[in-house]
């Protein structure tokens, strides 16, 4: 497999190895991010610092994309910045095992974060070029079915922990396993998918600046993101306010992603079939979370839960379709870098935003999160019409 075009059930199998990885990345740092919230809060870390930490994890996280992903373009080295990426993403969240003090907690965690930035691009665009025969959709829907399973499966690690009286450091523990489960599956990725470029030739080189629709997809997705709350202020709510059981909060974040693992098959595949109007839908829905999840107790906040893994999975996957079909493929990993970058600026915004409004006015925040995610669905509409023919 290191020449000319692959076979589609090539692509399959390159689509389930790097799915099959990032399951147990998943398992690993999901797993820890149900429980990072309610840790700083155990650690003395304030609701605001839980916001900011959040929020400027994820800024850096998404920030750093555009770096790496013009790197991977330009050098086309996507396998090793993939492989370093896993490798500092995945070992950062066992060592919180060993962080006694909040500012250590967060540092880490804005480590993880920073892996994740190096490898999710080139992560992305080998990725999109599976898709090209086997349909965007599916193949961002099937990797985020997969992450979406290890996101499912970590947090109830921690909760098994934490039910036997485990401490939060032997819950993070234990998710060295999965890291090193996954860091060794993409190293065998590697050496039997070498050039998975060749999954999609460029016919050609394409536009060398990116189209007006791109620009108002990000600004659609930017929007998405303000109004995303992070678990880790969601958690601290639930741990502060008693609605759910602090043992049951990692449950909950189960329920999150095992709905965005479900929502992510399901709806890849409606893309693939009919296009824009299925992601506005779900974004729809998505964007009702926070009344049942900040008002609400026990199988209300449930249910504001799968609202929000619903949203999750979405922009993980069919929002990453969408992108796939407006760019080159030359070019995919700087636009995925770029478009992440966004993302992430409305999160760290977001989030600091909302972390401060929850010490205040708990509707004021719902306001804004409601607000911010459907003023998204103009702006794909009017992306869609300014996409290139």
């Amino acid at each position: 497999m290191t020449s000319g075009k692959l076979s589609q059930s090539a692509a399959l199998r390159f689509v389930l190895v790097l799915g099959f990885a990032n399951l147990f990345a998943d398992l690993t740092y999901e797993g820890a991010r149900s429980s990072t919230g309610q840790f700083l809060g155990s650690l003395g870390a304030s609701a605001a610092t839980v916001g900011f930490t959040a929020g400027f994890g994820e800024l850096l996280g998404y920030v750093l994309r555009s770096g790496s992903g013009l790197i991977a373009d330009k050098t086309g080295k996507y396998w090793v910045l993939t492989i370093a990426g896993y490798v500092i993403n995945l070992l950062a969240v066992p060592a919180l095992a060993l962080a006694g003090n909040w500012p250590l907690a967060a540092g880490l965690i804005m480590t993880e974060r920073t892996g994740r930035a190096i490898r999710k691009p080139s992560t992305s665009a080998m990725l999109s070029f599976a898709g090209k025969q086997l349909g965007q959709g599916w193949v961002f829907g099937l990797n985020e079915a997969l992450d979406q399973t290890g996101a499912t499966v970590g947090p109830l690690i921690l909760a098994f922990t934490l039910s036997r009286h485990g401490t939060y450091q032997s819950g993070f523990g234990l998710l060295l396993i999965p890291a090193l489960l996954s860091i060794t599956i993409v190293v065998l990725a590697r050496h039997f998918f070498p050039r998975p470029h060749d999954l999609e030739p460029a016919a050609k080189v394409g536009a060398t600046r990116f189209s007006p629709a791109f620009w108002l997809y990000l600004a659609a997705n930017a929007c998405i993101g303000a109004g995303l709350a992070d678990f880790a202020l969601i958690g601290f709510h639930f741990q502060q306010a008693a609605t759910v059981a602090t043992g049951l909060i990692p449950v909950y974040y189960a329920v999150a992603m095992a709905s965005g693992a479900l929502g992510g098959l399901i709806f890849g595949r409606l893309f693939d079939r009919f296009g824009l109007i299925v992601l506005l839908g779900v974004f729809f829905l998505s964007a009702f979370f926070a009344p049942a999840v900040f008002l609400g107790k026990s199988a209300i906040a449930l249910f504001g839960m799968f609202l929000w893994g619903l949203g999750m999975g979405a922009q993980g996957s069919l929002i990453n379709a969408v992108i796939a079909g407006v760019v080159p493929a030359n070019k995919r990993s700087t636009a995925f870098g770029v478009f992440d970058t966004g993302f992430g600026i409305a999160w760290f915004a977001g989030s600091w935003l909302m972390g401060i409004l929850y010490a205040r006015s708990i509707p004021m925040l719902i306001g804004f999160s409601v607000t911010a995610q459907l003023l998204s669905l103009p702006l794909f509409l009017l992306a869609k019409k300014r996409e290139p023919h």
